[in-house]
């Protein structure tokens, strides 16, 4: 009882530890910034205020960086997923004789790339630069997650399932299609999830290949949103009314663009919870 005791406390602290930050920008963000900066908001919203969001959503380039976002985050994810799920499957079968090779190709670029000046001008030269396709061909395949996918594949389709399916004249395409797919929800979750979660937050693409305002992404709107209420902060002084209109300003939009930006991820998560919870600890345990 003593040891389950120290575990439920342990927890405990560390369940605040991570969940209080989160709360606190919740709150933060519904209450008066002049009490969220004297530690005066510390457990319910004080001088409730809807302030920061009203500021962000009555700017029409929010609701054009939500429709850009949506479309790269299931565009690319859906690409992301028709081009890791073969490729993972074709790499876990022992009877593809070069698998390791290619295996070794990719591991490699985990850890060496062009660097940013050269990608630059491959995307300029490929004529993807100021086009939604820089957010969704060049990043098709992510390394972790066809290890991770290769991995499950290795571990949870035995070679003698596919012997018995090939004896009722199942080629690997079919295998693949009716029986490696529907066996494999857990991985297909988590690394969808990491995918969407990678597009929806994908803030440096936008940055670099974007300059057309109508194809920023929504991240690009929230810092833009951000950086200039933070001047028109610093510009109106820390005195007189203006100088304190100012800070409120730029402290409740600070708060509800955290809110904005992470609320539809944070949505999306529990209905795929069960699988995540199976499908991240794939290739952890071997026996």
């Amino acid at each position: 009882m003593i040891f389950d005791s120290i575990i439920l406390v342990l927890s405990a602290c560390v369940f605040l530890i991570i969940a209080y930050p989160l709360y606190f920008v919740v709150i933060a963000s519904v209450s008066d910034s002049t009490l969220v900066s004297t530690g005066q908001v510390t457990l319910i919203p004080k001088g409730f205020s809807l302030f920061g969001y009203k500021e962000i959503f009555h700017d029409s380039r929010i609701w054009v960086g939500y429709k850009n976002t949506i479309i790269y985050t299931v565009l690319g994810t859906f690409v992301n997923l028709l081009f890791t799920l073969p490729a993972a499957y074709v790499l876990s079968r022992q009877e593809f004789k070069a698998r390791r090779v290619i295996m070794i190709i990719f591991i490699i670029t985990m850890f060496f790339n062009g660097g940013l000046i050269p990608t630059y001008l491959l995307m300029k030269d490929l004529h993807m630069t100021n086009t939604m396709w820089v957010f969704i061909i060049p990043f098709s395949v992510n390394v972790f997650n066809l290890i991770i996918t290769r991995t499950f594949f290795e571990s949870s389709l035995p070679k003698e399932l596919f012997e018995a399916a090939q004896m009722d004249g199942c080629t690997h395409f079919q295998f693949f299609g009716k029986v490696a797919l529907p066996l494999s929800k857990a991985v297909i979750s988590v690394v969808g999830l990491y995918y969407l979660v990678g597009h929806w937050n994908d803030f440096f693409t936008g940055l670099v290949y974007i300059r057309d305002y109508s194809l920023q992404p929504l991240q690009i709107v929230l810092r833009d949103i951000l950086v200039s209420n933070q001047v028109f902060s610093e510009g109106a002084g820390s005195g007189g009314a203006a100088g304190g209109y100012a800070q409120k300003y730029a402290d409740q939009v600070k708060y509800a663009v955290i809110i904005v930006s992470t609320l539809p991820i944070l949505l999306v998560y529990p209905f795929i919870q069960k699988y995540f919870e199976k499908g991240v600890m794939i290739g952890s345990v071997k026996g």
